[in-house]
């Protein structure tokens, strides 16, 4: 698994070059697919913007299932707003890219970072009630299922 991880890491400046591939034109033409750009009227244009967008979101992906500290629950607010923006890129309607996206983020936020103070509190309170180290307590708090199916499981 580490390997495949190692990887996936070291191919992500090729991922970000991959725009490069598409033409400059409005409608893009595969042999899997046509995609028509309609009003951004550059595929290459978009395709720069979703790999600007999607390989942050692969890392991110990649650092909160292989996070083992306690307050690795903070990376859904990132990954969220990656995601909106992606789906953002693809609505045709959608005028303005990039904005009110922390109008829709405030669900996420709202979930996540009070989670994390309790998490924190409760760390915080164990170390004034015991004699352990913050390293012990982490360890202690650590998610840590035997593999990676095991971890996504864990969440859904």
């Amino acid at each position: 698994m580490g390997s495949v991880l190692a990887t996936i890491l070291a191919v992500t400046p090729y991922l970000f070059s991959l725009h490069e591939s598409v033409p400059d034109s409005r409608v893009w033409n595969t042999f899997l697919f046509t995609y028509d750009s309609k009003s951004w009227e550059n595929a290459n244009l978009v395709m720069w913007i979703f790999t600007g967008k999607i390989v942050p979101l692969l890392l991110l992906f990649l650092w909160f299932f292989t996070c083992k500290h306690w307050w690795f629950h903070a990376l859904l607010v990132p990954i969220a707003m990656y995601l909106y923006q992606i789906f953002g890129l693809f609505n045709q309607d959608q005028q303005y890219i990039d904005e009110f996206q922390l109008v829709y983020m405030i669900p996420v936020m709202a979930l996540v970072i009070p989670s994390i103070y309790l998490i924190r509190a409760r760390i915080f309170n164990k170390i004034n009630e015991a004699n352990k180290s913050l390293e012990e307590l982490e360890e202690e708090f650590k998610i840590s299922p035997k593999n990676f199916w095991g971890k996504i499981k864990e969440y859904f």
